[in-house]
């Protein structure tokens, strides 16, 4: 499936989505929220089950101090103009928040089902402060994310802000036809500890996602295509101290087969980031496999951005081992399109595969690409593949292990 073809799709599902999602607000009934002294999350819940819009209205802070169970409703839309804010206690929510066991995850709130809006101009409000801190001294701490959507279908969320969230912002698992428009996401630390984990986006087996027309100020992945994200569409994001785009990391669970297939990622904003578009695949004994298929990275316009075209398919692997035990994560049909800008350091691409074939039909076109140290200093970097397209001539000859 080739760019024209999933940006029709896509766009199609979404105008599908928002015009059967919008049509039910004018006919239904509302029940408005007010904060209370304690905690907010019951009245919230209840609304949610019985109102068909339930509102909070501009100058309104729910407080919530426990978990948020939102999941098998249908035709639900959550007016959100003023704030909903996660109360930083952290003993409960380690220990009560809803376990995702990818990657041993916690959420504040599951939010599923069928025909969902939320969106209204208000804030989701992390509180992470008081995380950041924790996990400087704890690293094994269980940190929430602030929103999942789980086992959705026809999902339109847009217009909000999310801040401070203690981990990742957003998890999309398990869902289908979803799209997130105009979000703003911000991440700040007021202490020496970092903002550690703040992805802005993981996408987790669920197919027909959009992202579009946000920006993005983390210190993580902007956004993530974890395994079996299928047919996405990210466009129209400005990324500022994030990881980068990243599709990964894959096949890191023996016996588990990963799939990223129909992606494409355009008209992206890369700013003071450690990556701009990247693939990422582990290699070594006894990891799992899989299959990354037709992703494409167009007009990408980067900024102080430490290594701003990726493939790493022999990741967090030495070089060994790598050779040894190449990566069983299939990558082929990649288009890094129109990619431009600076680099922090003197190599602005490094695209490197498992011996034995595991990369084919990697094609570079329209790159111009420059270090911050000047022309003179920028490097391309290539291993264990042939590339095409009129940018491969920058690369030389790939070293082959």
């Amino acid at each position: 499936m080739r760019l024209h073809i999933l940006l029709s799709v896509l766009v199609y599902s979404a105008v599908l989505e928002a015009n059967v999602l919008k049509s039910k607000r004018v006919t239904e009934a509302s029940c408005e929220l007010t904060a209370s002294s304690s905690d907010d999350a019951p009245q919230f819940l209840a609304a949610a089950a019985s109102c068909d819009t339930v509102i909070i209205p501009a100058g309104t802070t729910l407080n919530i101090e426990t978990r948020l169970d939102m999941t098998g409703l249908s035709n639900l839309n959550i007016d959100l103009q003023g704030t909903i804010r996660f109360n930083p206690d952290i003993d409960y929510w380690s220990g009560n928040g809803f376990p995702i066991t990818f990657q041993d995850q916690i959420t504040f709130w599951l939010l599923g089902g069928e025909n969902i809006v939320l969106s209204g101009g208000g804030t989701l409000d992390g509180a992470g402060q008081a995380w950041y801190d924790a996990f400087a001294s704890n690293s094994s701490l269980l940190r929430p994310i602030i929103l999942t959507l789980n086992e959705a279908t026809n999902v339109l969320v847009e217009n909000i802000q999310m801040i401070n969230s203690p981990e990742w912002f957003n998890l999309v698992n398990e869902c289908q036809n979803v799209t997130f428009n105009n979000i703003t996401i911000t991440a700040k630390s007021t202490s020496d500890n970092f903002i550690s984990n703040t992805d802005g986006w993981d996408i987790y087996r669920s197919d027909m996602v959009t992202i579009k027309n946000s920006v993005i100020n983390n210190g993580d992945d902007c956004v993530s295509f974890k395994p079996n994200s299928t047919n996405i569409l990210v466009s129209d994001l400005n990324c500022n101290g994030s990881h980068g785009i990243s599709v990964g990391s894959l096949g890191q669970f023996s016996g588990v087969f990963d799939i990223v297939q129909n992606v494409t990622a355009i008209n992206i904003q890369m700013a003071n980031a450690e990556n701009g578009a990247r693939i990422k695949a582990f290699a070594g004994d006894d990891v799992g496999s899989g299959t990354v298929q037709n992703i494409t990275f167009q007009n990408f316009v980067v900024s102080n951005v430490d290594s701003p075209v990726v493939i790493d398919q022999c990741y967090e692997t030495s070089a060994d081992d790598c050779e040894e035990f190449p990566s069983n994560v299939f990558i082929q049909d990649i288009f890094f399109n129109n990619i431009s800008g600076t680099g922090s350091g003197s190599q602005v691409a490094s695209l490197d595969c498992s011996p034995g074939s595991r990369c084919t039909d990697i094609n570079v076109n329209g790159f111009d690409l420059s270090s911050v140290l000047g022309s003179d200093g920028t490097t391309y970097e290539c291993q264990n593949v042939v590339l095409a397209g009129n940018a491969a001539s920058l690369f030389g000859t790939c070293t082959t292990t």
